[in-house]
């Protein structure tokens, strides 16, 4: 088995696009981090909402703040030298090239199902070369054993794809960042996949 400064080594030298960073991208960027992964590529628009604290990885004093800049301030806090290139946008068809061409994995965090399809359509159709770690389905709480991974080529859907969001089924803590962790692992499954 590889080492942890072995794995380190080879992430650091990684880029991973995050798209959305909300309860998904938010969770995800943290594990990310932490494992060592060399440079972060992340687009959001919104803001942070004390509403979204019970799944968000922000606290209540950066309320109103840019998640973004939200999310860079606290990724600094777990690695002061992490390699971070945030973006306050809307991810759309015109700029993903521009935004996660460079990277050797995506990942999409979005919460609209729309959002979600366009992301993962245009991958598929115009950089099939980068795998695609998606989510759908994990509002709510309890049944983690309905919480699965879905390959098709380079796509890769973390969740039990039926859970949608909804007054009656929230998205709570456990389930989303159990999805979001299992986002980081493929991540990190892909990236040191012909290393060791």
């Amino acid at each position: 088995m590889p080492t942890f400064n072995q794995i380190k080594a080879i992430l650091s030298q990684k880029t991973v696009g995050i798209a959305g960073a909300g309860g998904l991208g938010s969770n995800c960027a943290v594990s990310l981090i932490r494992s060592g992964v060399g440079k972060l590529i992340v687009a959001d628009y919104d803001r942070v909402s004390p509403e979204n604290l019970n799944r968000q990885f922000y606290f209540r004093k950066q309320s109103g703040m840019k998640k973004v800049d939200a999310l860079r301030e606290n990724l600094h806090k777990i690695c002061p030298g992490c390699l971070l290139q945030m973006h306050d946008t809307w991810v759309t068809k015109e700029n993903i090239d521009l935004l996660f061409s460079v990277c050797d994995v995506v990942v999409e965090a979005f919460d609209e199902a729309e959002q979600k399809s366009m992301l993962i359509e245009y991958m598929l159709t115009n950089l099939p070369d980068i795998p695609l770690v998606a989510a759908s389905g994990m509002a709510g709480f309890g049944r983690t054993e309905l919480i699965k991974i879905v390959q098709s080529g380079n796509l890769y859907v973390c969740g039990d794809e039926e859970s949608e969001i909804s007054e009656e089924n929230p998205p709570l803590a456990p389930r989303v960042s159990i999805v979001a962790n299992m986002q980081a692992d493929i991540v990190l499954q892909l990236l040191l996949k012909d290393a060791f």
